[in-house]
């Protein structure tokens, strides 16, 4: 478990510098630590929400982490696709680019330990209010 946790806390540095790069500026992430459940990441500005949509992030992501193993939980008024199982009809950039279109829109990412949350390692989360 040590050394999941470990893990997470590493990969979830590297995505917050990836995010700070990728952004072009100054940044002001909120951490998110939840040992509990495994987990660790990034809550994001909604400036920072939408340099990281703008940017190329997304997609250096999805490179890494096929989107079968990225979570998404969905605002309740979005607009995205999502079918009566659960599943998700979207590229990461548009679960960011959603919340970006909003005046207070944001997104928490979470990386999670191996062997977690049902084998997916990204979980994004939407955030803003109607």
């Amino acid at each position: 478990m040590r050394v999941a946790i470990t893990r997470t806390v590493a990969i979830t540095a590297l995505c917050a510098a990836a995010v700070a790069i990728g952004s072009g500026t100054a940044t002001a992430m909120d951490p998110v630590l939840q040992p509990d459940q495994s987990r660790a990441g990034v809550r994001l500005s909604h400036d920072e929400t939408v340099a990281v949509a703008a940017g190329p992030m997304p997609a250096l992501i999805t490179m890494v982490v096929p989107l079968t193993k990225i979570g998404a939980g969905l605002h309740p008024e979005t607009e995205i696709y999502r079918d009566q199982n659960g599943g998700v009809y979207a590229s990461l950039r548009q679960v960011i680019a959603e919340s970006a279109e909003h005046p207070d829109g944001s997104v928490t990412l979470l990386v999670n330990a191996p062997g977690s949350r049902g084998g997916r390692v990204l979980d994004i989360y939407q955030h803003w209010t109607g």
